[in-house]
């Protein structure tokens, strides 16, 4: 995983866990929204956007980590590997998450080919995604409606700050680097919203449809947690319609891109019509 490429630990054991965590690079689906929505603003490639979408892998990966642990959701089983905290111990997987966070921020901040500017938005938008008001005020609320029935509305709120929060600033960021209008910006972080939204649905129910072996995570996770999700809010065919709709509104948000927009509706459909 090329976001790993450039850590340096001096300390064998942890720099034996990146490693480990550097051979299950997973979908990298958040880099690959930063990389296209800057190449969809900018008509071509962006360096930069392969840096900062690394940056941000690094933070996803630091929150599977996290999650994975005992007092969070205590999972053994991640990218069809035994989690950090089970391959190592549970101290190795707090500090290499602790490290995975700040490597992030650091990344963001050495980017030469952006501006000063530039690099001061990015870590203004990427630390609001990851912070009390985006991923970790998620969790929390997420942690919270274990063992009760909550409605699809707090459980929209819960998961468009778990998980939505972070797609949206991938994409955002994307923007960011290729120098995106106003109005362009706001399309793709509108985009981006309503497609964290249904990819949380689609992890849902594939929770349910799916096997540990295929999806690379313990199936049936969240009914042995008794976690409201989608699947337990509004059915099976409820959730895969709740995703349908989302994945709409997220490809209307795109008209005023038109055609430029096609490399990106299709990752969109691939992050909701997925299997895995």
């Amino acid at each position: 995983m090329t976001a790993f490429a450039w850590l340096n630990c001096p300390d064998p054991k942890l720099a034996e866990a990146l490693t480990y965590l550097a051979q299950q690079p997973g979908k990298q689906l958040r880099s690959q929204l930063t990389v296209t929505c800057a190449e969809l603003v900018a008509g071509e490639p962006v360096a930069a956007a392969t840096s900062v979408g690394e940056a941000i892998e690094l933070l996803h990966t630091y929150s599977l980590v996290h999650d994975d642990l005992p007092a969070m959701d205590d999972d053994d089983l991640r990218r069809g590997q035994p989690t950090l905290h089970c391959a190592f111990d549970e101290a190795t997987a707090i500090l290499a998450g602790d490290g995975l966070q700040a490597a992030a921020f650091q990344r963001l901040a050495e980017i030469d080919s952006l501006t000063a500017d530039q690099r001061l938005e990015l870590v203004r938008l990427v630390s609001i995604a990851v912070g009390f008001n985006g991923m970790v005020g998620g969790q929390a609320l997420d942690l919270a409606a274990e063992q009760q029935r909550v409605s699809v509305e707090a459980l929209r709120d819960i998961h468009r700050l778990k998980t939505g929060a972070l797609i949206a600033a991938a994409a955002e960021a994307g923007a960011i680097c290729a120098d995106a209008s106003r109005e362009q910006r706001a399309a793709l972080a509108t985009f981006a919203r309503s497609i964290g939204l249904a990819f949380q649905v689609t992890d849902d129910v594939l929770d349910v449809t799916g096997d540990s072996s295929s999806l690379g995570k313990t199936a049936g996770k969240d009914e042995q947690a008794q976690k409201s999700t989608y699947v337990s809010t509004l059915g099976l065919e409820g959730a895969r319609a709740e995703a349908d709709t989302l994945l709409n509104d997220a490809l209307t948000a795109l008209s005023m891109f038109g055609e430029r927009a096609e490399p990106l509706r299709q990752l969109a459909n691939a992050m909701v019509h997925r299997n895995t």
